[in-house]
């Protein structure tokens, strides 16, 4: 596959209080075989060779892993590519003279940082609400003592696999966290380590959602088509009804 030439239309902002807008950057010889982060690590290496500031953005294992990379590629999280993260994204999902627009999360809970670097710590303050088991367990049962139906660890599996990345909020018009936080949820409420707080849980990280500035559902599925880990929306539906069936037993 020959190198191509490609035209970049970036999200340039100084920070959270300055306007940004789009520039245009030109760029040579890029190969089909970079991934998406390696051909900005190209441009930068060019911006910075021209005295230029580098394009800001964030990154960590860079293996589909740590959910840092995202970015929205001409309009969509993560890119054209299903069930990818944009730096598991490769430019031969490009072609020769592509115009590619690429542009930070956006989300009133994501405030830009720099450039296509967001703030998410709000998705951490919502797993700080409740995210987690925290009663004493002791050491590590034996595996079979425990008996826990497969659907349900299956499901438990798959939802743990939720890396948090904010491309289910970016997708959504109104910027909903419920994919992320119903992830969350379900990992616990199908176990038997999760069922002691199974109640205050789904209670006091929806309410940190709504704290946050998240919106509300708007089920248009778009959550679950840009996930790069393939969360599904059954989630939000378990979700639902592990919140009403908490505020009928709610001791508040």
């Amino acid at each position: 596959m020959v190198a191509m030439k490609i035209i970049l239309h970036i999200w340039r902002q100084d920070g959270p209080e300055t306007k940004g807008a789009f520039k245009t950057y030109q760029l040579d010889g890029v190969s089909p075989h970079m991934s998406f982060l390696e051909m900005l690590d190209v441009l930068n290496e060019k911006l910075i060779s021209n005295n230029e500031e580098p394009v800001v953005f964030e990154h960590d294992c860079r293996e589909g892993i740590c959910g840092c990379c995202g970015l929205m590629i001409n309009g969509q999280a993560h890119g054209p590519d299903h069930e990818t993260t944009a730096c598991q994204l490769h430019m031969r999902k490009f072609k020769e003279g592509d115009h590619i627009w690429i542009e930070p999360w956006r989300a009133g809970a994501f405030p830009v940082i720099r450039d296509l670097m967001v703030d998410r710590s709000a998705l951490d303050r919502i797993m700080q609400a409740g995210g987690y088991v925290s009663v004493n367990t002791g050491n590590a049962p034996e595996a079979n003592t425990t008996i826990i139906p497969k659907q349900n660890a299956d499901d438990s599996f798959d939802a743990a696999t939720c890396i948090g990345c904010g491309a289910c909020v970016a997708a959504c018009k109104n910027a909903s966290a419920m994919l992320f936080v119903s992830a969350k949820v379900s990992q616990f409420a199908l176990l038997p380590q999760g069922q002691p707080e199974r109640s205050t849980r789904v209670e006091n990280m929806l309410n940190q959602m709504d704290k946050e500035g998240f919106g509300g559902c708007t089920n248009t599925n778009e959550c679950e088509a840009a996930c790069p880990a393939g969360i599904s929306v059954e989630n939000i539906a378990r979700l639902n009804r592990e919140f009403i069936a908490a505020t009928l037993t709610s001791k508040k």
